[in-house]
């Protein structure tokens, strides 16, 4: 039917025309954007698929900025470990020169040489943050990122435990190693507790202390009458004046505590076990002067048990049944070497040796099987021979010789950890490389537009359009051709 009123034919053209200009301008859109998706109208389903995608992208883009930063803290940290290395290497030269008998130089300045690489090692180990407290000595959490979707996301982060990880000289079991002659040390605690204000009553009381690491006839004080406990402390400082050895009473024990670099304390008579203690232990500096009692030594068929105490606290060190006596010395150095006590073993009269940087006693059961006898104790007994500590002049060298092996062990330990922690950043910032290269890929294949398919939807679109435009202008004219029915 031909109406007037209602052009049906130019409606359906101009509808048919403006759904071919809309999809003309999405395709130009696309064209110019590069994206099929352009707002989330245009692929509900599969934008939210593709942000996912380009978070993971960002998230490992960060991970391996991350990753390649803790490779670069890791080989800061390597190239400390591998200078302290070396300094280990020289200390270790240095020891094995003065553990020789043929040495004929000065082993102070060796062992001025060796303390300056201990200082230097410490502060190497503080600048790569591995002491107590360091900024890298903790467990490190490098996060690269990765994680499957709804996964943990301890799966993302590369682990590299650095806690225990601490080469400072005294971590390392090396502050006390010395390569000098004879060890010194700073102070002993004796017996019994005085109470610096309750008075004590001391008749013919004398005691002689030796001093020095030179010939000494040693300085006997002579002490009596009654008095309080500090009392008597300035009387015997009085008296020791300028031997290099002083008392105080301790402040947490309350016992009378004697400091000096190398000293003991013996002929005690009258009352000097009220302050000092007995006879059978008197007071002395154990790091300078072994006690005569030194543990005898045989195979041993049965475990051992040694009791030390250092700085009041106490550490057990268990021998094995069937060990020989070096086995023995070297079970015993790999437990105490840290707390700075060392045991040899003599091989002429047979006996377990020990030496220490700091006062301590060793005790062992009476056991008739077994590598020593009841009652070992440093307790420095008798005049140093001469003025020189009973310790050999190699000792302290030698047991440098095992601190040192300990200390390479320990720090080999923390340099594997380090090494393996940047094989598994690098290992992981590969899989992150490789995961953004794919989920660009995947992102891409839902996201972007397909350059050619869109191109041949424009030239399409574009024809269509026309031909709209053209039908439209025919439907229009179609009413016009009416008016000549009118014309009669």
């Amino acid at each position: 039917m031909i109406s007037l009123v209602t052009n049906y034919a130019s409606m359906v053209a101009a509808q048919n025309l403006n759904v071919n200009n809309n999809n003309q301008t999405k395709t130009i859109e696309a064209l110019t954007s590069g994206y099929r998706i352009n707002s989330s109208g245009d692929d509900p389903a599969g934008v939210a698929v593709a942000n996912q995608y380009a978070s993971d992208v960002a998230q490992l883009t960060q991970g391996v900025i991350n990753g390649n930063s803790g490779v670069s803290s890791l080989q800061i940290i390597d190239g400390g470990l591998s200078n302290i290395n070396t300094m280990l290497d020289r200390m270790q030269t240095l020891a094995t020169e003065s553990a020789s008998t043929e040495f004929t130089g000065n082993r102070g300045t060796l062992d001025q040489e060796f303390q300056t690489l201990k200082g230097e090692i410490t502060r190497e180990a503080t600048n790569i943050g591995l002491v107590a407290g360091g900024s890298n000595a903790i467990n490190q959490s490098i996060y690269v990122g990765g994680s499957p979707q709804g996964g943990s996301l301890t799966t993302g982060a590369v682990s590299v435990d650095l806690s225990n990880g601490l080469v400072d000289a005294g971590s390392l079991g090396l502050a006390n190693a010395s390569v000098t002659a004879a060890n010194t040390g700073t102070s002993l605690t004796a017996a019994p507790v005085v109470n610096g204000a309750t008075p004590i009553t001391l008749a013919n009381t004398t005691f002689t202390v030796y001093a020095g690491s030179t010939g000494s006839t040693g300085k006997t004080v002579t002490l009596s009458g009654i008095a309080t406990g500090a009392q008597f402390v300035s009387d015997i400082n009085n008296q020791l004046a300028g031997t290099g050895v002083s008392a105080d009473i301790n402040s947490t024990t309350g016992k009378i505590e004697f400091q000096g670099g190398a000293f003991e304390i013996d002929h005690l008579t009258g009352g000097a076990a009220n302050i000092i203690g007995t006879a059978a232990t008197p007071a002395s500096n154990g790091s300078m002067y072994q006690g005569a009692t030194a543990g005898t030594v045989a195979a041993s068929t049965s475990a051992q048990v040694l009791t030390f105490t250092v700085g009041g606290q106490n550490t057990t060190v268990t021998l094995q049944a069937g060990l020989t006596a070096q086995q023995s010395v070297d079970a015993i150095n790999t437990a105490m070497n840290a707390q700075g006590v060392y045991a040899t073993f003599d091989h002429t009269a047979g006996e377990v040796d020990f030496s220490g940087t700091s006062p301590f006693t060793v005790a062992a059961p009476v056991n008739a099987t077994g590598a020593f006898v009841a009652g070992l104790a440093v307790d420095g007994t008798g005049a140093p021979a001469n003025g020189v500590p009973t310790g050999t002049a190699t000792e302290n060298a030698t047991a440098a010789i095992t601190a040192i092996n300990n200390a390479l062990t320990l720090l080999g330990n923390v340099q594997g950890t380090v090494g393996a922690g940047e094989n598994d950043l690098n290992y992981a910032i590969g899989l992150a490389n490789s995961q953004i290269t794919n989920d660009s890929s995947a992102q891409s294949q839902i996201k972007d537009a397909d350059v050619a398919s869109e191109a041949a939807k424009l030239t399409q679109e574009q024809v269509l359009e026309q031909a709209s435009v053209a039908a439209m202008a025919q439907a229009n004219s179609t009413p016009q051709a009416l008016l000549k029915l009118l014309q009669g």
